[in-house]
């Protein structure tokens, strides 16, 4: 018998979870009417929850129960956690001692190079997490229980906060999102905050930890912070930074003058609606303004955002920030006639190149075989189409309205892609990596570094 890699085990997780998931949300008491759920309607449900992506084929504050809510609310943090993070949660919780196979588990869900401190490690990210969303809930309180009352207001609170931080999009406080909320802060900063931190990963979390540490305890000035942190925290800080900005900046053009969508607000109005659409893309779906209004600038804008997704080893997903920054370093590289890329005083090894561009070009297969099978199944425009399928291997969430009406074949279509979405990436990654390879990272002034290629593709 073969023997099983814990990537096969990371993988299998997720889809054991999405069928549990399945079967509970198809029991009766999981629908407000009290009625059996079809099972490809569960099934739809569950996929987008684990893979915390958003689509839904049902609306989650109207047809599920509390009891189904709760079962949803669990998918998404299991999801957005991952289930050998949340798994080795419980094992510390009930007080287990973890096998070695077990922290083999962990480390190759993180991509780190040692197994040393790997229970600090998960015991940092779930009171982290937890922190977070605790925060998270506490500022929609303010607005939710005013608007719902204390039950349902707290139950909302934390529905969306745990939502919103794991980049799942799926809210139960109104039938369109967050469309009647497009003019309040709170709640607009509020869900921005929470998606941004979810989507920078855990492995920045612990860098930053590290840098205000220095900082509190007078290590280094505050103008040397930035050159304190490391090459990943570096691109993906700054790389979120400018793709929130360049997609604030084009959504704010394109849609200045859409009646349908802020066409109408005030200019401060407008700026946030569009910082919102720019951030919300980078794998959350919630939404402030209705997509299937958006211009057809805005929604090329909206798709490579997608695409691109956030960054390695936190609850976003598409191709991941670090690969497209290696890319467009490989672009300048090649036009210069240079002989090596260099990203902040570091030099990267040609052979990431291969790698990322094998997760680009599978992910564009992935992508282009869903939205065929959609064209063919089902009678809907090429745009939307093409959204919707980005949307879903993205693991955004956001539809211009397809969701709902799609045939059996399509929905299948769309519940693979968000798997893939999901796993593919790190599957990749991970087989990528199996002889445990270091690369030299080299700085330009001398000095030498080790790096792990593998944590830039995760």
């Amino acid at each position: 018998m073969k023997k099983i890699k814990p990537v096969h085990i990371i993988l299998f997780g997720f889809l054991f979870v999405i069928l549990i998931g399945s079967v509970l949300l198809t029991l009766p008491i999981s629908s407000k009417s009290g009625e059996a759920t079809p099972y490809i309607n569960a099934l739809f449900t569950s996929t987008t929850s684990v893979c915390v992506t958003g689509l839904v084929v049902e609306t989650t504050m109207t047809y599920w129960s509390t009891f189904g809510q709760l079962v949803i609310l669990v998918l998404i943090q299991l999801g957005g956690l991952g289930v050998i993070t949340f798994t080795t949660g419980m094992f510390l919780f009930l007080k287990k001692k973890l096998t070695m196979k077990n922290r083999m588990l962990i480390q190759e869900s993180f991509s780190l190079n040692t197994m040393s401190g790997l229970i600090e490690l998960v015991r940092k990210i779930l009171k982290g997490t937890f922190i977070i969303e605790g925060i998270g809930a506490a500022l929609f309180a303010t607005q939710f229980i005013p608007e719902f009352g204390v039950r349902y207001g707290i139950w909302a609170s934390v529905f969306n906060s745990v939502s919103a931080f794991c980049n799942a999009g799926i809210d139960i406080i109104q039938t369109d999102s967050l469309r009647s909320y497009i003019t309040n802060p709170a709640v607009n900063f509020t869900v921005m905050g929470l998606i941004v931190l979810g989507g920078l990963g855990f492995i920045v979390w612990r860098d930053l930890l590290r840098v205000f540490r220095g900082l509190i305890h007078r290590e280094f000035p505050l103008k040397r912070a930035f050159g304190k942190l490391k090459l990943h925290s570096k691109i993906v800080l700054s790389t979120t930074v400018i793709l929130i900005f360049i997609g604030t900046v084009f959504i704010f053009i394109f849609e200045f003058a859409n009646t349908k969508t802020i066409g109408n607000l005030s200019l401060g109005n407008k700026l946030m609606a569009s910082m919102f659409q720019s951030v919300t893309v980078r794998t959350a779906g919630f939404e402030t303004v209705p997509q299937a209004a958006l211009t057809e600038g805005s929604s090329l804008i909206s798709m490579i955002l997608m695409f691109i997704g956030g960054s390695p080893v936190g609850t976003a997903g598409g191709v991941k920030t670090v690969t497209f920054v290696v890319l467009v370093y490989c672009v300048l590289v090649t036009v210069k006639q240079e002989g090596a890329i260099h990203i902040f005083k570091r030099t990267i090894p040609m052979t990431v190149i291969p790698k990322a561009l094998t997760i680009i070009c599978v992910n564009l297969i992935v992508l282009l075989s869903s939205i065929l099978v959609v064209l063919v199944s089902d009678s809907a425009s090429f745009m939307d189409t093409c959204y919707e399928c980005v949307s879903a291997l993205g693991t955004v969430g956001l539809s211009k309205g397809l969701t709902p009406d799609l045939s059996v074949i399509g929905r299948l279509a769309i519940i693979i892609t968000m798997y893939l979405g999901r796993v593919g990436p790190v599957s990749l990654a991970v087989g990528f990596a199996v002889r445990r390879k270091k690369e030299s990272i080299g700085n330009i002034s001398g000095r030498r570094y080790n790096f792990r290629i593998k944590a830039l593709f995760t």
